[in-house]
């Protein structure tokens, strides 16, 4: 995600109403972050889809890793046979 320019970047709601169009285009084009601000204060934030599944993916891999880690802190552990028997019954359908 690139750096947000104060200048550029914040802009209120009247304003981003009357350039919609040009608004999307550009987070499209830029691939930069909009916020959007109602009485001077954040009230959104506009982004491109190919941003919002970057943001997704990153999330899900840190949220994988977190439970990878307290499962390992539980003591909730695989050996490696007990791995391969694992995901060779997940491959064949045959799941717990």
């Amino acid at each position: 995600m690139k750096n947000i320019l104060v200048a550029n970047d914040i802009i209120p709601v009247g304003q981003f109403k009357s350039g919609l169009a040009k608004y999307l285009k550009e987070i499209q084009n830029k691939r930069n972050s909009l916020i959007i601000t109602q009485n001077g204060k954040p009230a959104g934030v506009l982004i491109s889809p190919s941003e919002f599944d970057d943001l997704r993916q990153t999330k899900l891999f840190i949220d994988s890793i977190s439970r990878g880690l307290s499962n390992s802190e539980k003591g909730e552990l695989f050996s490696t046979s007990q791995l391969r028997n694992e995901l060779q019954k997940r491959r064949t359908g045959k799941e717990r």
